[in-house]
């Protein structure tokens, strides 16, 4: 399965780097280009401890009634901003809040962008930690693609204490039961 996360880079990804570090998961990122120009350092950081990181547009908007042009323009600068910061272009994008609109296709098809959505959404930028594992973990299956935020859109020092405490709780909980932690690119293109 792959655990990802959404809306970051924030304050608070270093200590997310940390426990997938200590537990010795892979994840992939889905940053905001207006993130990471506020916080370049730590977007270098996920790349460079191997984790994958994905375009999530440049500034977070509703994508409803936007013009191709619109949509192109966000996709376009996050993709450049990522890659101008990590020296790597992003392959996948998930459209913020899941919103999928007509010029989507066309911006990414430009940017050779994959789409990416999820099995399971942790609402945890609403529950608890112990709902967010509980959801999650109802979910639980192999191939599954788990979403969490390790950020709230574009807001600096975002409180994310419920997500951090639930992925505590849900990576040796999960390996327990035999699951492995795969970025989402192993997860849809394995090597053989």
């Amino acid at each position: 399965m792959a655990l990802t996360f959404d809306d970051g880079p924030s304050e608070s990804t270093p200590e997310l780097l940390e426990i997938l570090s200590n537990h010795g998961v892979s994840a992939t990122f889905f940053q905001c280009g207006a993130n990471v120009r506020r916080l370049p350092e730590i977007t270098r950081e996920v790349a460079r401890r191997g984790h994958e990181v994905g375009n999530h547009s440049d500034t977070h908007p509703k994508f409803y009634f936007r013009r191709t042009e619109f949509i192109t323009n966000e996709l376009t600068r996050a993709q450049a901003t990522i890659a101008e910061t990590t020296g790597l272009a992003p392959a996948l994008y998930r459209a913020p809040f899941g919103i999928r609109w007509p010029g989507m296709r066309i911006a990414q098809a430009r940017l050779r962008l994959l789409g990416v959505m999820w099995t399971v959404i942790g609402r945890d930028w609403k529950l608890d930690a112990a709902r967010i594992v509980q959801r999650i973990a109802r979910h639980a299956a192999n191939g599954a693609i788990i979403c969490l935020h390790d950020g709230r859109e574009l807001e600096a020092r975002p409180s994310v204490k419920p997500t951090m405490e639930a992925v505590r709780r849900l990576i040796p909980m999960l390996q327990s039961a035999g699951y492995r932690f795969e970025t989402v690119s192993q997860l849809i293109c394995p090597t053989n």
